[in-house]
């Protein structure tokens, strides 16, 4: 059975960070080993919550005793979302060289969580740029959104034009894909949001419908990277990968508004996970 490594946040209620990503991972077949950087209550959108930071150094015993099982010899993957700081950032980059010590093929998603549009930052000062000096350049796949995609490429994300060469600078770093996760520029129709990829080969866009919540669902970024990862890994092509990770996405969404919950509805609609009910095309657009 393939198996990865998850490190990001958990939350004991609700669907963010590991709590995300490790089920739809697991939906499509995959091992998951994850690394909790954070316990809380739920996420922190909710304003009140309870739980503790992970300090490093628990982390990295955590590693150690995973490594001390044989288990990161076999890992094909390392995930990565909210991190903390830079020195939890470092245990990730620890647990990638281990693990391309024995699969030096490994792939790297790094989602660099770090702020959103209209909310701005929300980690502490000193990890964006430590993901953009240092994460970025060990990546396999890199899944911004269009606010850590400007910050990342010290660019104004305004049109598709600007996210292409945004994404063309990020690519020069290391990363061979890179993936937008919530394009929202003029050139989409009204009520559309979009998901961009763009790797050497091209680039190539997919467009959902934009739902409008009350209060919008955390966590869809987190699904996304999980998502577009297993697909990858599971040998579809990187547009592939896009077209159905967007339409999973979108057919989550889609099920958590039908339901009026805020939470992402992962597993009362988790066979969306694998098999949406509506495919949307990846369009190229370079």
């Amino acid at each position: 059975m393939p198996h990865l490594l998850s490190l990001q946040s958990h939350v004991a209620y609700g669907h963010v960070g590991n709590r995300a990503a490790v089920f739809p991972l697991q939906r499509h077949g995959f091992d998951v080993t994850a690394i909790h950087t954070v316990q809380f209550s739920n996420h922190t959108g909710y304003g009140a919550f309870t739980g503790d930071v992970f300090s490093p150094a628990h982390l990295m015993d955590v590693l150690n005793g995973i490594e001390a099982r044989g288990a990161l010899k076999h890992m094909q993957a390392l995930l990565t979302g909210y991190l903390g700081d830079e020195r939890t950032g470092d245990v990730a980059l620890e647990a990638l060289t281990r693990i391309r010590r024995h699969q030096p093929d490994a792939l790297y998603c790094c989602d660099p969580v770090m702020g959103d549009t209209g909310r701005g930052f929300f980690v502490k000062p000193g990890l964006p740029e430590w993901i953009r000096d240092h994460a970025i350049a060990r990546a396999s796949i890199i899944t911004p959104n269009q606010f850590e995609l400007g910050f990342l490429a010290d660019r104004t994300i305004a049109s598709r034009g600007d996210a292409l060469a945004a994404a063309a600078d990020l690519r020069a770093k290391g990363p061979k894909q890179v993936i937008v996760t919530s394009l929202d520029v003029p050139e989409l129709p009204e009520h559309h949001i979009a998901m961009l990829l763009d790797n050497e080969e091209g680039s190539w866009e997919v467009m959902t419908p934009k739902l409008h919540f009350d209060t919008p669902p955390n966590g869809a970024g987190d699904v996304t990277s999980a998502l577009f990862l297993a697909h990858m890994l599971k040998g579809a092509s990187p547009e592939q990968a896009l077209a159905q990770t967007a339409s999973s996405v979108f057919a989550i969404f889609e099920a958590t508004f039908a339901a009026g919950e805020r939470e992402l509805q992962l597993i009362a609609a988790q066979d969306r996970l694998l098999t949406p009910p509506q495919l949307f095309r990846a369009e190229r657009v370079r």
